[in-house]
Order: structure tokens, then sequence, then C-alpha cells
């Protein structure tokens, strides 16, 4: 947790373009000394978020690389993962491959939208 806070105030902008994505709370995590942000979804689903091979930067710019965004179900199974140079970006390529794979079901039963009905 010695790095939390300080990536907190760093990432808050990215922590509030993933919370706005996907209308539920984005926060740093520590994942045995590499930091990540994670986004909890129902039926233990969670998105992990990082820019530094694994881990936040640390470095004042942010690092500068690339983001990866993985998507993960029940039991740590990873079930798409996106690089790109903007969060943003990862985050949109993550669902489109999500979208494309056997994991997703358009109907509702299995994963279905992220965004709320009607918004």
């Amino acid at each position: 947790m010695p790095l939390t806070r300080e990536h907190t105030e760093r990432y808050a902008d990215a922590l509030v373009a993933l919370a706005a994505a996907t209308q539920r709370p984005a926060n740093i995590v520590n994942l045995g000394g590499a930091y990540a942000i994670r986004v909890e979804f129902e039926l233990g689903r969670y998105l992990l978020a990082t820019n530094a091979g694994g881990d936040l930067a640390t470095a004042a710019d942010g690092g500068g690389g690339t983001w990866t965004v993985e998507f993960f179900g029940r039991s740590d199974v990873r079930l798409a993962v996106a690089d790109r140079e903007w969060l943003v970006d990862a985050f949109d390529a993550v669902l489109n491959e999500l979208r494309a794979s056997d994991w997703w079901r358009g109907d509702g039963t299995t994963y279905g939208e992220f965004a709320p009905s009607g918004t």
C-alpha cells in the first residue's frame, strides 16, 4: 500500500475515465508490489489497467508507455487483453475483443453491456 495514495493522485484522470466508461468505481490496487487500476464487475469479473509492463509507472509523466487493459472472469481467467497508446483506446479495444469472443452474450445472461439499459 505504500504507493497507493501517490498513484491515486497521479492517475486521477485515468480513474475518472474508467469510472465514467464503466459506470463503476475504479481504484488503485497493489498486486504483490505491482500497481494497477482495477474496476470490479458482477459475478467475480474485473478489469485491470497498467501502463508499465504489468505495473503503473511511478514517473511524474505517467510513464509515456502504452496502456494494457485486461478483462478477467471467475478464477482469474483472462478473457481479453488490449494494448494501446491511450487508456480509453485500450479499454475500447478490450471491449471489442470481448464482444467478438465466445465469452460475450448480448442477451445479458452472461456479460451483456456495461452501461445500464436506457442510458
